[in-house]
């Protein structure tokens, strides 16, 4: 039996992603209604893992939780993609026409942008979940209130889908990154994400990226990050990618004399992408 930290209720998008992720296993699930609070219990020792979204192909990274990872001392200790179908959820015998209020997460709502540009006179409501959400409209019968959330979520609360596939990018993906405390037991390790702070000289990023580079690593994500309390400053969290670790090793050499405070958050199996590079 596994203890999985998760943000949101059953049925929500990280449900999904640790059912896949650790579809071998019995789970035991926490559910929280913030990210921070997953971290601190994941770091606290409450659970074994903790499955943390990270980026979107719609929306692009989620910033604070780049920050979340640098603030507990947490390990990525692997990643799953998880292809995400939005839906319009309402009590059954609603309508488009009838819903007055849509409420989601806003990571949903925004991803859902040019559907609800189209619904005139809707009220946006933000919530901490898209599960949660819907579950609430069923508990309370709030008629004239949609939600958006996965076909799952209505399933499991007994609603009706007013209209599917909702997302403005039929190729809609997250990234989940999975943590623990402690390392991968993992045997495939091709994937690390890292964190530096650059030199104050002029090239300084240039020089990481070119060790990057020298060492015939991938580089599969870039993301800066304000250092608070320190204006014009920023740290990297770059996830390189390698096929001999050794090219991965010599690298790591070079970013620790040419970076400062270079720390390893995780090294890890890659994950499955769902579609390829090129963009089919």
């Amino acid at each position: 039996m596994q203890k999985v930290a998760i943000q949101g209720g059953p049925a929500s998008f990280h449900h999904l992603a640790a059912s896949e992720y650790f579809r071998d296993e019995l789970l035991e699930f926490g559910y929280f209604d913030t990210f921070r609070e997953l971290f601190r219990s994941v770091s606290e020792g409450r659970y074994d893992y903790g499955i943390s979204a990270v980026e979107n192909t719609l929306v692009g990274s989620i910033l604070p939780n780049y920050n979340l990872i640098v603030e507990f001392p947490l390990r990525i200790v692997g990643e799953i993609y998880l292809h995400i179908s939005h839906n319009l959820i309402a009590l059954p015998g609603q309508k488009v026409d009838n819903i007055r209020t849509v409420i989601s997460h806003p990571m949903a709502l925004l991803q859902c942008s040019t559907f609800l540009d189209r619904l005139d006179g809707v009220q946006i409501v933000e919530s901490h979940d898209t599960a949660d959400a819907v579950r609430e409209i069923k508990e309370k019968g709030l008629k004239g209130i949609g939600a958006i959330a996965s076909v799952l979520a209505a399933k499991l609360y007994g609603m009706d889908i007013l209209a599917s596939g909702i997302e403005n990018l039929k190729k809609n993906y997250t990234r989940f990154w999975i943590l623990s405390t402690n390392n991968t037991a993992d045997r495939i390790l091709d994937k690390a994400s890292l964190n530096f702070k650059l030199l104050h000289q002029p090239g300084a990023l240039a020089d990481a990226l070119e060790a990057i580079r020298t060492e015939s690593l991938n580089l599969t994500l870039i993301q800066s990050l304000p250092i608070p309390g320190k204006p014009n400053e920023y740290a990297f969290h770059v996830d390189v990618t390698w096929k001999q670790g050794t090219d991965y090793l010599r690298c790591l050499d070079i970013l620790s004399k040419k970076t400062n405070n270079l720390i390893i958050h995780g090294i890890y199996k890659s994950g499955e992408l769902p579609y390829d590079t090129a963009g089919n």
